[in-house]
């Protein structure tokens, strides 16, 4: 199995936290709010075996940094994840979206046709009004204000146990980090 190695790269936009593995053609993997490259973290590895498997944690999630508000859009984020293909020298490549990272995928792929060699969309969220209104919630599922007495951990983990395999207590608990990491945003997904 390929082995997989974690860099840190500073752009204008900010420091952005990455995962990569193999060699072969770029495949950028985008994952959902609030989450990190830790998403992909089980199919990196096997990515890596016929691609170079890329997975970037989105400005103001994991370990990237915070954004500057002009970056904070579906938009902003997809110009970060091809300044991070221009950094690391990748003319041409194919990009793997999951929810958000759907989104920012397919602005990817309308923004830069000319770079974008193709797009695995994974649940791609309703980005048109009609449909938001039609599907919308009350709140946001992670909508879970913070407590000083940390119940807010323990919300967030009933909250999300119900979309997990029952007794990956692994899988919840690395979804729970990253929403901890996410601090307020981790609602915005």
């Amino acid at each position: 199995m390929t082995s997989v190695s974690r860099q840190f790269i500073d752009l204008p936009a900010g420091t952005i936290h990455f995962a990569s593995c193999g060699s072969g053609p770029p495949v950028l993997l985008l994952h959902q709010t609030p989450r990190s490259w830790d998403e992909f973290r089980d199919v990196l590895p096997l990515l890596g075996q016929h691609f170079t498997a890329i997975a970037m944690d989105t400005l103001g999630f994991g370990d990237s940094s915070k954004p500057l508000p002009v970056r904070d859009s579906i938009e902003g984020w997809a110009e970060v994840a091809m300044s991070l293909a221009d950094a690391l020298g990748l003319e041409r490549l194919a990009v793997v979206g999951h929810h958000t990272g759907a989104a920012i995928a397919i602005e990817l792929a309308a923004a830069y046709p000319q770079r974008i060699a193709g797009a695995v969309l994974s649940a791609p969220p309703w980005v048109d009004a009609e449909r938001r209104a039609r599907h919308s919630r009350p709140a946001p599922i992670d909508n879970v204000p913070r407590q000083a007495d940390g119940s807010h951990l323990s919300a967030l983990w009933r909250i999300r146990a119900p979309w997990y395999p029952a007794g990956d207590i692994e899988l919840l608990e690395r979804f729970v980090i990253d929403a901890v990491k996410a601090g307020p945003r981790a609602a915005e997904g």
